[in-house]
């Protein structure tokens, strides 16, 4: 499955110091269907877990967002 990042995902990304290949290895074991899915998951050298809101259209995944999740949420 081909991965690419929305504009505003990278932005992102280098907002917050999350390197691509970290939000790679979290999407790599996901098996995931059509539409918009959100995924929190707790990553090594981050103190909050990471939100990632991708979307899946065939056979392509769009990183629409990403950023640790600091409110509320402890995993």
């Amino acid at each position: 499955m081909e991965i690419k990042f929305s504009r505003h995902a990278r932005r992102r990304a280098d907002l917050y110091g999350i390197p691509q290949s970290t939000i790679l290895t979290v999407l790599e074991g996901k098996s995931l269907g059509p539409g918009i899915h959100e995924i929190v998951e707790k990553v090594d050298g981050f103190k909050y877990p990471l939100k990632i809101v991708v979307a899946v259209e065939g056979e392509i995944m769009t990183v629409i967002t990403n950023y640790p999740l600091k409110k509320g949420r402890n995993l």
